[in-house]
């Protein structure tokens, strides 16, 4: 791998490269070649792709891997990309847990610039902000963040590895949803370089601009560098619990209720159930969620609104926040929170669904019927309420608010290539079965579940607004006025980004 000193002016040597070759010289020039690597370094592509189905050999791999180490290394390997008389595809990875794929991937020559190292999170306790940095994840913002008061914390997702970045920019539901709304929610400012390759800030960039990063979904806009997030309080101690039902009665009979009682609670309480099968093939629910508060006044208020639970103190621990975020990534020391690498990488397939009325304890029984038959499927059912029913759904690009009761995700796993197209149809079977009882008109899905199964287009509004819709609703088409702002070119896309109004 070639490295070279970094040049003293990048942008003057990006004028008449035609070619790959030529923007690889002009990379040689700028002196940014210590921070390409070459595809064969499997390692490095390979270290945040998720999903392996896109880790296959017949799957495009970028053509230069960049590496920034500071924002000025960033601004300009973007400057000379945008710039180029070749038109490149540009993806971004903050964590690579694009469902689909589309921050590594692509259907043309591409370059991949992977944030990993700009990973900084700078906590400001006085104003209870932080700064973090696109490549974060969000256990790093965690940890900085708790390392900085036992009281603070930000209401976003569980999984450690997943990047704050593409987090951030589709919203970020997460166990304090229904108290402080979602990430994006949050979010007081950023910095982003767009598509003339300039950084701006929120005044920089405008509120409509500003607007759409929160929420509209990554791959749009340009990229965004950092973010100034807005810390919540928490009590030093809250209550974690789990109560797991099992056998088809009563799991039908919980989470029915459930669906009625949960996205009325308190905003303090978020109880959300995951239904799967155990490896004796028996339907099992896991009611479990956080509340902010002891777990005795915990135990008494679901015995008054959801006495069928049978809640006890057994089922319930008092711990930090932070240690509840560990506890619910499958248990892992608070330590490892920090660490980056996901290491229950599968084969999968998800979609999404919202629903605004109570499924039907029919639909319910249908959908374990078909889960018994493929017990590698899971489902959960996050609640909403809260918060989320206070906020307009205009607030950012995340329109389920007031009027939705829950969201839904169903996600399969497999573990081999050869059994992609076996999988594949199964869960679109499934989510078919499903759309009696679900949203409608349209049938809603989450931007950070990425499903491009609801349809594809990078260029054209109409297309787009099959599956923009499902996403944003109403709000789509003040998106596309953003990105017709902030990007007319469209030299960022994707198959599911969203496009100017004219190209």
């Amino acid at each position: 791998m070639a490295t070279v000193m970094i040049g003293n002016n990048p942008r003057a040597a990006v004028k008449g490269n035609a070619n790959l070759n030529g923007l690889f010289e002009c990379f040689k020039k700028s002196g940014l070649t210590d921070f390409i690597r070459c595809p064969e370094d499997s390692s490095t592509l390979d270290f945040s792709a998720q999903n392996l189905r896109f880790r296959e050999p017949q799957i495009r791999k970028p053509d230069y891997i960049f590496i920034p180490e500071d924002k000025y290394q960033l601004q300009e390997f973007v400057f000379l990309l945008v710039n180029s008389s070749q038109r490149w595809q540009i993806r971004v990875r903050c964590g690579g847990h694009s469902y689909e794929g589309l921050s590594y991937t692509a259907d043309a020559p591409f370059v991949l610039i992977d944030l990993l190292k700009l990973n900084k999170v700078n906590v400001d306790r006085k104003s209870e902000t932080a700064w973090v940095e696109g490549g974060a994840t969000l256990g790093e913002v965690y940890s900085a963040v708790a390392e900085s008061s036992p009281e603070l914390a930000f209401p976003a997702g569980i999984c450690h590895t997943v990047g704050s970045g593409g987090h951030f920019a589709g919203g970020g539901m997460g166990f304090l949803a229904r108290k402080y709304g979602l990430a994006a929610d949050n979010i007081l400012d950023a910095l982003l370089i767009n598509g003339s390759g300039e950084m701006v800030d929120r005044s920089g960039m405008g509120e409509d601009v500003f607007w759409a990063l929160r929420g509209g979904g990554g791959g749009s806009w340009g990229v965004v560098y950092a973010w100034k997030i807005r810390l919540v309080r928490v009590p030093q101690i809250l209550t974690t619990f789990k109560v797991v039902k099992h056998g088809t009665d009563i799991v039908t009979e919980t989470v029915n209720k459930w669906q009625h009682v949960a996205p009325k609670m308190e905003d303090n309480i978020l109880m959300q159930v995951k239904v799967d099968f155990n490896e004796k093939k028996v339907i099992r629910a896991m009611f479990e969620g956080t509340y902010l508060g002891r777990k005795n006044e915990l135990v008494n208020k679901i015995a008054n609104s959801f006495p069928e639970l049978q809640m006890e103190s057994a089922n319930c621990e008092e711990m930090s926040w932070i240690e509840t975020i560990a506890y619910f990534d499958n248990n892992i020391q608070v330590s490892e929170l920090t660490n980056r690498y996901y290491y229950n990488k599968t084969y999968f397939k998800s979609k999404s669904d919202f629903a605004k009325v109570p499924l039907p304890e029919s639909a319910l029984r249908g959908l374990w019927s078909r889960m018994h038959k493929e017990p590698r499927v899971f489902t959960v059912f996050f609640p909403l309420g809260g918060m989320m029913d206070r906020k307009p759904s205009n607030a950012t690009p995340f329109p389920h608010r007031a009027g939705t009761l829950f969201n839904i995700h169903y996600n399969i796993s497999w573990s081999e290539s050869c059994e992609d197209d076996y999988y594949l149809k199964w869960m679109r079977d499934l989510y078919q079965y499903m759309e009696p009882y679900v949203s409608h008109s349209p049938r809603a899905a989450y931007i950070n579940f990425l499903d491009l199964d609801l349809g594809t287009s990078h260029d054209s509004v109409e297309e787009a607004r099959v599956w923009g819709e499902k996403y944003f609703g109403a709000n789509f088409d003040r998106l596309v006025d953003a990105k017709t702002q902030v990007d007319p070119a469209n030299k960022f896309n994707n198959p599911q980004s969203i496009p100017p109004r004219c190209v």
